[in-house]
């Protein structure tokens, strides 16, 4: 039986006099994004908010007589059923991810990485645009089977205006999950997506209110994001719809930015 010589190097003089590069920020965005689109996807109860509401909600409202929804109806369902599913993924499902995720300690952990927490929140947000894009696709083609048929430029229009709404509600949900605590997030972002509905439904005639109240309601974002949907597949640019989804953006970024915490 022979011992193995222990004196000797068995790596090259020089190997690890310098330490390993650090990868570069959007490889470091692009393994974040894709990690948090695994942990969504594997969440059902998730999925049942963002994906399984809506689409009922959009057959119900096609096929059931509802307050003064215009004709077609389609046309305006769509439009509140999009928002619907925008604040499911972006808003609720953001808040109460990043509560339970502070609970827990898994962001303090993350935040112990040598990850940036730019790359952190941006990784979330990223992948929030990316499943809200699937999801508009997924109802777009339901919508289509159910008679929905938009013009080219209304639908580019109306892109633009669900990545405004996105990162709207994506910036919502990390201020809102960011800052409470856990339990507070859970009950708090539950009652807010429900009041916000019942705006989303006001935008498209749920029912009938006068014409300087849907003035004061576009400050609401639900609201907004509807009604410039509504305004894209009708052919127009929503322009005051669009200000008041930056200035949410503005206002919820700057202020979780400034008061997220990772415990």
């Amino acid at each position: 039986m022979t011992d193995t010589p222990t004196g000797t190097n068995r790596f090259a003089s020089g190997t690890f006099a310098r330490p390993s590069a650090p990868a570069t920020l959007p490889r470091m965005a692009a393994s974040q994004t894709r990690m948090e689109l695994t942990l969504f996807l594997r969440n059902g109860e998730q999925l049942l908010v963002a994906l399984v509401i809506p689409v009922a909600v959009l057959f119900a409202l096609t096929a059931i007589e509802f307050g003064s929804i215009p004709q077609p109806r389609i046309d305006y369902a769509i439009t509140a059923v999009l928002t619907l599913s925008v604040m499911g993924t972006a808003f609720t499902g953001q808040a109460i991810a990043v509560g339970f995720d502070r609970r827990y300690g898994a962001l303090k952990r993350l935040g112990g990485t040598p990850l940036p927490s730019t790359v952190i929140i941006g990784g979330k947000i990223l992948a929030t645009l990316i499943l809200v894009a699937g999801q508009a696709v997924l109802l777009g083609v339901i919508a289509a089977g159910l008679g929905w048929r938009p013009g080219l430029a209304g639908l580019a229009v109306g892109a633009v205006m669900i990545a405004l709404g996105s990162v709207a509600f994506s910036s919502m949900g990390l201020l809102l999950g960011g800052t409470l605590r856990a339990e507070i997030v859970l009950a708090l972002a539950n009652l807010i997506w429900f009041v916000l509905i019942g705006a989303a439904g006001l935008a498209i005639g749920v029912a009938t209110l006068p014409d300087w109240l849907h003035e004061v309601l576009v400050v609401v974002p639900s609201y907004a994001l509807t009604s410039a949907l509504v305004t894209s597949v009708d052919g127009g640019f929503p322009a005051l719809a669009a200000v008041v989804l930056v200035g949410w953006t503005a206002v919820c970024a700057g202020l979780a930015v400034r008061h997220f915490s990772f415990t």
